[in-house]
């Protein structure tokens, strides 16, 4: 039933992950309400439904916490004027998208004007320190969570949460044929293809890519005939990633972007930085290395923060270790390259790999949290 128009919804979407994310809830909402005024923070994919951006993706592309520090001036800012344009457009209700430690403090905000707030892709506070899950269940009205097992974490604090399922769900397809990605990219069918996934912030692939390289030139060195290819991101220009391409000029090597699903399910097995793309990858029951580097600093304070023994999703969910993690000082090429080279060697191996990863997607819930999401918004902003 379409509803008529009311005040604006503020969303915060500040990664490329919760622009794709909040993009899709858009499309739900305007399929089944009334179109609503959206503004805020978010991406490409939320500006094509319709969204007013104050910000955007790239700009708020801040990782770590001595990152953070480095753009405190900027972020005071962003918080200044959001604040203002609460302050004027009163929103029926602010849709907060992953990015905990932005989302965190601008709820405080918005509590102080009695905004009404779902969260949608709950903080990894059970990776973290749980102290921060009495503060959400002060700050926030509901919570949208994507693991079953966040339920009643939350729930237990008094913070009404709803299991809408894993949005990644929605999307979860390669781009191309199988056929069509090895003819795009001149691949030969019956050669392995090693995919590298290094992140989509030009923090991450400027830690990461250098050394995924390098472990590719070890890989290619031992075992000729492997096809690798980058999945470069959408947010990111080529001569980004030809910078270091270049200092590898005898590795056969594609970039390509907007095939990052095709490379996940067609790659004989991938190295993947930590985060979604972990656990996507997963879901296509590809074998894959994890690896991820911060800053020293932001490193020292995660790991006396963290709470669990594994940091990649895949393996959160999976509830065990499938996949090595290759972390910080751990990652390193001739160490990953001889993980990578013994995989690809080795059929049996990652069939049983491949096995384990297939029981991934089906603790993800259902397809339709966009649709559970919009609907959740529509309650809150516009319950009577």
């Amino acid at each position: 039933m379409k509803k008529e128009k009311r005040n604006p919804i503020l969303f915060i979407a500040g990664e490329v992950s919760g622009d794709l994310h909040g993009s899709r809830v858009l499309q739900a909402l305007k399929k089944n309400y009334a179109e609503p005024e959206i503004f805020g923070i978010g991406g490409q994919l939320m500006a094509a439904e319709g969204m007013e951006q104050l910000y955007n993706t790239k700009q708020m592309a801040i990782l770590g916490f001595t990152e953070v520090i480095r753009h405190l001036p900027f972020l005071h800012r962003v918080f200044r004027r959001l604040e203002k344009e609460i302050q004027l457009r009163k929103p029926a209700c602010a849709v907060l998208i992953d990015y905990p430690g932005f989302n965190l403090r601008l709820a405080k905000i918005l509590k102080k004007y009695d905004i009404p707030i779902l969260w949608y892709i709950a903080p990894q506070v059970w990776a973290w320190h749980k102290s921060r899950i009495k503060q959400m269940a002060h700050l926030i009205d509901h919570l949208a969570v994507v693991f079953p097992f966040e339920v009643s974490l939350f729930q237990d604090a008094g913070l009404p949460t709803t299991f809408v399922g894993h949005p990644l769900l929605e999307g979860l397809r390669p781009e191309f044929s199988k056929a069509d990605f090895l003819q795009k990219l001149k691949f030969e069918p019956e050669n392995k293809i090693l995919g590298l996934l290094p992140g989509s912030r030009k923090q991450e692939v400027e830690r990461l890519l250098p050394d995924m390289l390098e472990t590719s030139q070890l890989v290619a060195n031992r075992l000729p005939g492997t096809q690798f290819v980058i999945a470069q991101s959408p947010n990111l220009p080529d001569s980004f990633y030809r910078e270091q391409i270049d200092k590898f000029d005898a590795l056969p090597i594609n970039l390509i972007q907007h095939a990052t699903y095709s490379i996940m399910k067609f790659s004989t097995a991938c190295v993947v930085a930590s985060g979604t793309a972990t656990l996507e990858t997963g879901c296509f029951a590809t074998p894959m290395a994890i690896v991820y580097r911060v800053s020293p600093l932001t490193y020292a304070i995660g790991k006396r923060l963290i709470q669990l023994k594994n940091i990649g999703l895949v393996n959160i969910v999976a509830g065990e270790e499938v996949v090595p993690e290759f972390v910080q000082r751990e990652f390193k090429p001739q160490i990953v390259a001889n993980y990578i080279k013994n995989l690809l060697s080795d059929a049996q191996s990652r069939q049983e790999i491949s096995e384990i990863l297939s029981t991934v997607r089906a603790k993800l819930g259902d397809v339709g949290a966009s649709g559970k999401v919009a609907n959740l918004i529509a309650e809150l902003a516009w319950r009577q």
